[in-house]
Order: C-alpha cells, then sequence, then structure tokens
C-alpha cells in the first residue's frame, strides 16, 4: 500500500476538521453542559450524542470483534462508501475499478462525485478474476469494489482471488461484507491486521433486522478510520440509532435463531421455486436472497405486483438477462409467492 497522505485527497489531508463541543472534554466528567448552545429542557434528546459513539463501538467490539479504534459508523453503509470517495478520491482526475454486476451504489456514488468507475464484468459463475480487476487497474486507481457474498448474484466471491487483490494492488480494496451473517465463510474483518489496504463494510440492516435505524459499519486500519472521521459530519449518528443499535445488538441470541430460520427457509424457498415451470436457474448463494433465471423477468415481474407480491426484477443489470432477486421472507410470504406462481399462466 502507498502511504496514506499520497492516497489521501490532498484538500482532505491538510484538514481541519470542525471541533465540536463534545469533542473538546473528552476524558473529563462533567454535570453542566452550557457549551453547545442546547436547551436545557427535554433530556435526555435535548443533548447533542457522542460523535463517536463510543458505547456503541465498544459493544460492537463485543459482537463483532474489531476494535473501535478500527470503526467507522455512518448513516446506512452509504455514507461509508461515500466517504472512500470524498476523502480517497479527485473528481475528474481518479477512477475506482468494481466488480459487475455488484451493488448499485458504488457506482451511483462514483457519478456523484465525478469519478470514473470502471466496472470488470464477473465470468460464467458470477465470479471474478483477480488480475483482470489489477489489469483495469492505473496510477489514478484509488479504490477497487468488492461485494461478498455479493448483490444482486448472491455468491460469496473466491477468497482466493479477493486476496490476489489485496496483495496487487497499492490502493484501497474494500470488500462490503453486509449478507455475511448469511455465509459460513470467515468475514474478512478478522484479516485487516494482515492487510493495511483493506476495508471491510458490515451493516445493521439485513441479518440484525434493523434496516430502519440506517446503522452502518466501516472497519479499516485506525489511521484510515481518522480520515473518515475527519470527513464526516459530526453528529452522524443521532442518539434514537445509537439507543436501538445497543437494545439490538444485546439481543444477539434473537438474532441468531432469525438467522437460522431465513437460512432454512432459503433451502425450502430454493428447492420450491427450482421446480416452477417459469424456473430456468437459480443460482448458488449465501445471502438471504437468491437470483433466479426465468423465462420471462418482466411479464413474471408484472404478474406479481398486481398479485400484490413485490420481487426484484433484475433484467436489466448486465449479466442477469431474465434474472428476478428473490428475498426469503417468513415462511407464509414464501408459500403465497410459491403459490401465485403456480398460478401463473
Amino acid at each position: 500500500m502507498i502511504s496514506l497522505e499520497k492516497l489521501t485527497r490532498k484538500n482532505i489531508w491538510n484538514l481541519a476538521p470542525y471541533s465540536c463541543a463534545r469533542n473538546e472534554f473528552s476524558g473529563t466528567t462533567a454535570t453542566v453542559f452550557l457549551d453547545a448552545n442546547e436547551n436545557p429542557f427535554g433530556a435526555p434528546y435535548n443533548r447533542y450524542p457522542d460523535p463517536l459513539q463510543q458505547e456503541l463501538k465498544k459493544k460492537i467490539h463485543e459482537v463483532k470483534g474489531i476494535p473501535a479504534s478500527y470503526t467507522f459508523l455512518g448513516n446506512g453503509s452509504d455514507e461509508a462508501i461515500d466517504l472512500m470517495y470524498r476523502c480517497f478520491c479527485e473528481p475528474k482526475a481518479d477512477n475506482v475499478v468494481a466488480i459487475e454486476p455488484t451493488y448499485g451504489m458504488y457506482k451511483v456514488c462514483a457519478d456523484i462525485n465525478d469519478v470514473e468507475y470502471r466496472p470488470v464484468n464477473l465470468d460464467e459463475n458470477y465470479q471474478i478474476d483477480g488480475n483482470k480487476l489489477l489489469a483495469a487497474c492505473d496510477a489514478h486507481t484509488k479504490v477497487i469494489w468488492i461485494c461478498s457474498p455479493n448483490n444482486p448474484t448472491g455468491n460469496s466471491i473466491s477468497r482466493e482471488e479477493i486476496v490476489k487483490v489485496l496483495n496487487g494492488f497499492d490502493g484501497l480494496v474494500v470488500v462490503d461484507e453486509a449478507y455475511s451473517d448469511f455465509s459460513h465463510e470467515r468475514p474478512l474483518r478478522f484479516e485487516l491486521p494482515r492487510y493495511k489496504n483493506l476495508v471491510v463494510l458490515n451493516t445493521l440492516s439485513k441479518a440484525w433486522a434493523s434496516a430502519a435505524i440506517r446503522l452502518g459499519m466501516a472497519f479499516a486500519d485506525p489511521e484510515i478510520i481518522g480520515i473518515m472521521n475527519k470527513v464526516k459530519y459530526p453528529y452522524n449518528i443521532n442518539l434514537l440509532t445509537q439507543e436501538q443499535a445497543l437494545k439490538v445488538l444485546n439481543n444477539s441470541d434473537e438474532i441468531d435463531s432469525w438467522v437460522k430460520m431465513i437460512l432454512q427457509e432459503r433451502t425450502r424457498l430454493i428447492e420450491a421455486f427450482g421446480q416452477l415451470a417459469i424456473c430456468e436457474k437459480v443460482y448458488p448463494t449465501d445471502a438471504n436472497f437468491f437470483l433466479a433465471k426465468v423465462t420471462d423477468a418482466q411479464r413474471i415481474y408484472d404478474y406479481l405486483v398486481a398479485q400484490g407480491i413485490i420481487v426484484r426484477n433484475r433484467t436489466r443489470v448486465q449479466l442477469c438477462y431474465n434474472c428476478l432477486r428473490i428475498t426469503i421472507g417468513t415462511r407464509s410470504e414464501n408459500s403465497e409467492l410459491i403459490g401465485a406462481l403456480r398460478q401463473y399462466k
């Protein structure tokens, strides 16, 4: 990895971050707060939240095994994705490389930040060739995006090829593990001490059943986390989100039971779906959804909408022609889907 100073945009490296009131007395016990122009009434929501979410990061350390110094918390993973561009990619000059197809926000954020986005197609098994990703890079490539398990394909990306990219690239490699709780593979976040250029994304939106609170995580070397904290808005995680996240993380046993039920239903639903006349192929998945090639994705999608059942039509996505992406629901929801498709003509 090249030096972090060279990797970071010059104006960001030299940035003097906003110093909010709650940063200035860190480590000090205080009982009277007359520093932040807050209303003294209406506790606890009259006060600004901890800008670095220390209590929540401590709990995440217990659950995820990653120290607070390696942890950035954002308004969903999308904030961390956007910060990769804002911190490290010079608009109109730098570029990023990504697998294709994959999560659409990597490209959306590239377009917003005026950074060239270079997609590299997966093979027929939706796997990467690390050498092809590296060949797409040049001296202005700052980030490589890899989602594993991938969205919308559902499969885990070859660990051997990811390691090849990590070893062969001197910029940042972001591995989005939003769906890793549904996979039996060891999460890459545990390899952070080995790879200083690795950034791993996590979220509470999937397995942790908390999409509404918008809590995303980025795990990386503390120096990278420090750059991200310089650029983020001072109070980016509100107190309500922090409180609910703590509640959810303290309830890991129930979350584990929900994940087991989802995986059982995934097996049942895939087997039933594969027997339908409309199904041409169900692709392997390590996520809480599966991608299936069908006879006519648009027509089937429209039919399901008319039945009040919403899936995702991915037929316009590269390498996903006539494919539907189907999230695993409750047993009754999954049965309703199969029942409706059995009536499809």
